[in-house]
């Protein structure tokens, strides 16, 4: 027992003799420091873009309203070797910035909608794919209006990149791969998709995006999309309320991303603010609820459009850990139907020719 015991202290002093020399000497520092800065530079997460799957990373779950937890609305789509963007939430770029992908591969953006909580990291997705050498301008989907918002960013961005390739010098930077390209997805006449209509707007290397229209009334143009790759296939619904062109768009889909809205809670929030006084949040509580849908409505979409795993996204209100979870998934329960609730972070791997689907964590 006393030989354990001079063990265990010896152990001891050598963890406090550590922590002090981390603390006190500049050069312990130092060499911590490179070991990290050595692992940072090389710890690419190359693999996610490997064929063999179709893959999706959560870069934002949350919505406008303020979550410590939760960038607003971004998704990642990994197939064909490329990278593609759904949606750019304000901070999500952050949360990828930290996740070391190899962003010259990022290929295109698809915007669902203009709300700002999906569009405010363009530049960001922008910038950070440039600045690792992207080949070519960007190409940004989505319905008509989209010249206006790219045409907007790179305005205000344009100061941005002048002083960027100044510094950095034109031939590493180069100029004529920064810019956004936008590409309008409506109907022949130039009007927005609407209904039940969906139309094919990218097939590449395997893969197939569709887009197609949801009801987020009044926001028009508002789509949501399907990619299919390796006879694997994912739907996001952009934001909507419960809509029979997402259902019908999402047949036979392996995973649905629904965005979700407790309104039960937002009901309350509404009544509390009234009681309260406080106008402002009584009136758009009162208002968002009737374009978003409920948990029940995205279960039961997926269900009659035949999709067994449904991940709620978009998360509104703001939810506190597992209770908001617990909370968010009543109702949910449908024969063939299984919820998860996306966090940011969330991986999702489809390999091809399987029925498997694998959850996972990249870390926030």
């Amino acid at each position: 027992m006393r030989g354990v015991k001079i063990i265990l202290g010896a152990i001891l002093l050598v963890i406090l003799a550590g922590g002090a020399a981390l603390y006190f000497l500049p050069a312990v520092q130092d060499g911590v420091i490179a070991r990290i800065i050595d692992r940072t530079l090389i710890m690419r997460h190359d693999e996610l873009l490997a064929t063999d799957a179709l893959r999706v990373a959560v870069c934002g779950s949350g919505s406008p309203l303020a979550d410590a937890d939760r960038r607003p609305a971004c998704n990642l789509v990994f197939a064909a070797g490329k990278i593609f963007v759904v949606d750019a939430g304000a901070g999500s770029f952050a949360r990828v910035a930290k996740w070391r992908l190899p962003l010259d591969r990022m290929e295109a953006v698809f915007i669902t909608h203009f709300h700002s909580d999906h569009i405010a990291d363009l530049p960001e997705a922008r910038l950070q794919s440039w600045v690792q050498q992207r080949p070519a301008p960007l190409p940004v989907y989505g319905g008509p209006g989209i010249e206006r918002v790219v045409s907007g960013f790179a305005e205000a961005f344009a100061l941005d990149d002048f002083y960027r390739v100044a510094h950095h010098g034109a031939e590493f930077l180069k100029p004529e791969n920064g810019p956004m390209r936008p590409t309008e997805i409506a109907n022949d006449n130039g009007t927005p998709l609407t209904g039940l209509q969906g139309k094919v707007v990218l097939e590449k290397d395997g893969l197939t995006v569709t887009a197609f229209a949801v009801d987020h009334a009044p926001v028009v143009p508002a789509y949501g999309y399907r990619f299919d790759y390796k006879g694997r296939s994912v739907v996001f619904s952009g934001d909507t309320h419960k809509s029979p062109g997402l259902a019908l768009h999402a047949k036979g889909a392996d995973v649905m991303l629904h965005e979700a809205m407790d309104k039960n809670i937002v009901a309350r929030m509404s009544a509390a603010a009234a009681r309260l006084q406080l106008p402002a949040a009584q009136k758009i509580s009162h208002d968002i609820l009737d374009y978003h849908a409920s948990p029940q409505d995205a279960a039961e979409t997926a269900k009659v459009a035949g999709v067994a795993h449904l991940v709620l996204t978009h998360l509104i209100p703001p939810i506190p850990g597992w209770l908001g979870g617990r909370i968010f998934q009543r109702g949910t329960d449908m024969d063939g139907v299984e919820t998860r609730i996306a966090f940011d972070g969330m991986l999702i791997e489809l390999p091809e020719g399987s029925k498997a689907i694998r959850f996972d964590d990249l870390g926030r």
